[in-house]
């Protein structure tokens, strides 16, 4: 249940940068019909009542992408906090080097995998795009 703010509600949400063997970030593209489809993202969703926002990411990355995840698995990394129109989103972010599976799109959104150099030219929601830096940081090790 969203916490009610002086004029919207407050929305929690995980987020995963999910990086492979070849430094490389996983994004999703928000698909037709959905709110900012068409921009790139990070995978994850809505913290929902009772979890934690690592088991909020673990569930996520299982329905969206069909991966198995381990919250020991996740490095906390920095947090977003934007607000939009309708919410004030607040979004930790986790780093994520090791899971089960390969990324499938089950919720119709596109997939990439990305280099650092290249999430410069992509267009993301406004509070996903500070994340930016943080992110070439990390492709580069």
């Amino acid at each position: 249940m969203p916490i009610t703010g002086v004029d919207r509600p407050l929305v929690l949400v995980a987020a995963g940068a999910l990086i492979n063997a070849d430094s490389r970030l996983l994004l999703t593209r928000r698909p037709p019909g959905k709110p900012m489809a068409g921009l790139w993202e990070l995978p994850g969703g809505k913290v929902e009542a009772g979890e934690t926002p690592e088991a909020a990411l673990v569930r996520e990355l299982g329905e969206e992408l069909g991966l198995q995840a381990q919250t020991a698995n996740l490095e906390p990394l920095t947090f977003a906090s934007h607000g939009y129109e309708a919410m004030h989103l607040l979004m930790p972010v986790f780093v994520l080097r090791r899971w089960t599976g390969e990324p499938k799109a089950r919720e119709l959104q596109e997939l990439a995998w990305v280099s650092a150099a290249q999430l410069d030219s992509l267009a993301m929601p406004a509070a996903d795009r500070p994340l930016a830096p943080f992110l070439k940081v990390l492709l580069s090790h």
